[in-house]
């Protein structure tokens, strides 16, 4: 009976949920639009002069102002995660035969676990969601079916042409950022979906790889 429960509330969920599908680094959504996300990297405006703030923003609103179609810039705080890290320490650990080092590289590992727990260390990250809406023609006013019915008939570009128009916004993009000294790249399939995921499971900070591999469609 709980699993009934989950799977119908995760259903109900996914109805609110936009995309169709995840294809080639791609959002496709339910409406035929597509959207890239790009993974940006960040400015510190507190290391540079007043001159500089003053350049950086009047380049960026050069660049959002150049844009002929509309982006979204999304920014992702999280805790810092540095189970990673730790993992590391605790290979060296495990591999040193000296006593001294083993017990140093243990109290560093409590330090820095401490630390980053008392301190409440966050991590940001700064994404920009380029889209592309295809234009459906419908081109079934006058023609009638064999039953008499007025015919559906629309036409749509191809994925590769639709691809190609959304891969030329990206550049646009990528470029104009560029000019203002930010750094950015595009996500692959399995990075969308581990962000999405991050995104609707806030308390979960990995992401089962069985899930991952169910969601890629190519």
């Amino acid at each position: 009976m709980p699993n009934q429960v989950n799977k119908s509330s995760a259903s109900a969920s996914q109805e609110f949920v936009p995309i169709k599908e995840v294809r080639d680094g791609v959002l496709i959504l339910k409406s035929g639009g597509m959207r890239a996300i790009l993974m940006a990297s960040s400015v510190n405006f507190a290391l540079k002069s007043e001159d500089e703030r003053t350049g950086f923003i009047f380049q960026f609103q050069n660049f959002l102002n150049a844009l002929d179609f509309t982006v979204q810039i999304y920014i992702q705080s999280r805790d810092l995660d540095i189970r990673p890290y730790i993992r590391t320490l605790e290979e060296a650990y495990t591999k040193t035969s000296d006593d001294l080092m083993r017990i140093q590289i243990k109290e560093y590992m409590t330090f820095i676990q401490r630390f980053v727990e008392g301190a409440n260390i966050m991590t940001k990250q700064f994404f920009v969601v380029v889209p592309y809406d295809p234009n459906v023609i419908d081109i079934g006013g006058g023609l009638m079916s064999f039953f008499g019915k007025k015919s559906d008939v629309k036409t749509q570009n191809s994925f590769e042409e639709n691809l190609t128009q959304l891969e030329q916004r990206i550049s646009i993009v990528q470029q104009g950022l560029m000019r203002t000294g930010i750094r950015s790249v595009q996500l692959d399939t399995e990075e969308i979906i581990e962000l999405f995921y991050k995104i609707f499971n806030p308390g979960e900070r990995d992401m089962p790889e069985s899930m991952i591999s169910n969601n890629i469609k190519t």
